[in-house]
């Protein structure tokens, strides 16, 4: 079987972490499978469109590395993909599932609906449609259609089976009675088509193998259960992914702030990183591993690891696997990434050694916006930095050590980390000073502070010029 998954969001805004999840699944199966993912755009519901809508999502998916194979922007052999250019697909199979009597016209005003709702409730929440529209006569239907009475277009849900059985890939066999589920709606009078019925027809005709999708979409399942089986076509492998919820252990939702991947790009997270945390939320690799490249996790994805329990995301979590994956950067390739993140109106002599300044505040990076916060380690406000420097070296013993440590830098003909390193070494050795009789002082005069990145690293950072400039105000 030639796999073939699907990502189908409305361009309702910006996707969030819960949504995006999604697709991020649909994705590695496919790669994982040698198969296609293909977007869909489901556009039919023009109230709750935005503006720019589908434009953020495709930007989105594109940050996150998920291309898609076939998709409104380039097309393909099962297109259209947006369903609001899809209607001469709908209504085709509309009449087909009339001429067979799977479905039906009903006449049934809105006003009628409730009025048998109240009259046939039975304690339920749930107010089921009685199906009296189904009983009318061919020859009645017709002439009523024809005469342009108001009707929408429900499914004759079969009456010879009692249930309907799903295997689900995560949640295992499940089964929904059939006497649960009324003759719903395909059709409505307005003319517009139903999500359930929308989405059938779209995956049977895009020959979508798989639906994964969130478990909220669960209960759609056995209505589109009983579409494909009318419909005479085989039924995609389901798999619902648990439920995501925020931090604070609700559901997402963009009221309650949950999280864009736009504003995840914005901070600075690299999209792998943000792929790899996507696909530990419900899935845990077969070794357990948590740090995985994209290769690695189209490699092992699968949704026999999917757990059923709910997730729950973790910010300092996402943090962590994002600082795992800058640390698996090249120094060219994070620098050339944190670059567009300096703000070089408050730190402009940060970029003179801007590869050496990134090496030597790596390991203090969540994100690549992260590096304003730990350059004010290397480049404090001059104005009380001075007068610090100065009652460092006010000490007879520490400015011993750092004329020392000044005298060997200023001979040193080669200023990369481990000449550095080992010129500070030389210079505590002239003096008998080690440990943190050597380094504390040094390091104290340059960034203000006994710890921080290692001081070969600061001085390249810092650059010839500037490390000596702050060794004589030091040692003056």
């Amino acid at each position: 079987m030639t796999v073939r998954t699907r990502f189908a969001p409305s361009p309702t805004g910006r996707l969030h972490l819960g949504n995006v999840r999604a697709a991020a699944f649909n994705w590695l199966l496919a790669k994982h499978h040698g198969g296609s993912f293909v977007l869909r755009i489901e556009d039919t519901d023009a109230d709750r469109n935005v503006a720019g809508g589908e434009e953020a999502i495709l930007e989105d998916l594109s940050w996150l590395g998920l291309d898609w194979d076939e998709g409104p922007d380039i097309g393909g052999e099962y297109g259209p993909y947006r369903q609001s250019v899809r209607d001469n697909h709908y209504l085709a199979t509309i009449q087909g599932l009339l001429e067979r009597d799977a479905a039906y016209a009903c006449f049934c005003t809105t006003e009628q609906l409730a009025a048998e709702a109240e009259e046939y409730d039975d304690g339920r929440t749930a107010q089921r449609y009685s199906g009296k529209c189904r009983n009318i006569e061919i020859d009645e239907r017709f002439e009523r259609v024809s005469a342009g009475e108001a009707h929408c277009i429900r499914i004759a849900v079969p009456e010879d089976i009692q249930s309907i059985n799903i295997k689900d890939e995560i949640f295992g066999s499940i089964s929904f009675a059939t006497n649960e589920i009324e003759d719903f709606v395909v059709q409505r009078t307005d003319g517009r088509f139903t999500y359930n019925f929308a989405v059938v027809v779209d995956d049977i005709g895009m020959e979508i193998s798989h639906v994964i999708r969130g478990v909220g979409h669960l209960s759609n399942t056995p209505k589109q259960a009983i579409l494909f089986d009318v419909l005479s076509a085989p039924r995609p492998v389901f798999g619902h992914l648990p439920t995501v919820l925020g931090a604070d252990g609700k559901k997402l939702s963009k009221r309650l702030g949950a999280t864009a991947v736009a504003e995840l790009r914005a901070q600075g997270f690299p999209p792998d990183a943000v792929l790899n945390y996507l696909s530990l939320l419900g899935w845990s690799h077969p070794e357990e591993k948590e740090v995985l490249t994209r290769s690695d996790l189209i490699g092992a994805i699968g949704l026999e690891r999917v757990g059923k329990s709910d997730t729950q995301l973790d910010e300092e979590k996402l943090r962590w696997v994002s600082s795992r994956h800058l640390g698996m950067e090249e120094l060219q390739e994070i620098a050339d990434h944190v670059r567009p993140f300096v703000d070089t109106g408050m730190f402009p002599e940060a970029l003179t050694n801007f590869q050496a300044t990134v090496d030597a505040l790596r390991t203090r990076l969540s994100t690549y916006g992260d590096i304003n916060e730990h350059l004010e380690v290397l480049y404090p406000d001059e104005g009380d930095a001075e007068e610090k420097r100065q009652g460092i070296g006010s000490d007879p013993e520490v400015r011993k050590v750092l004329t020392a440590v000044q005298k060997r830098l200023i001979i040193l003909p080669a200023w990369d980390p481990e000449a550095l390193d080992q010129a500070v070494r030389a210079g505590g050795k002239d003096v008998e000073a080690r440990g943190a009789a050597l380094f504390h002082p040094v390091r104290k005069l340059l960034i203000g502070s006994e710890k921080g990145p290692d001081l070969g690293k600061i001085l390249a950072a810092l650059g010839r010029p500037e490390a000596l400039r702050r060794f004589d105000q030091g040692c003056s």
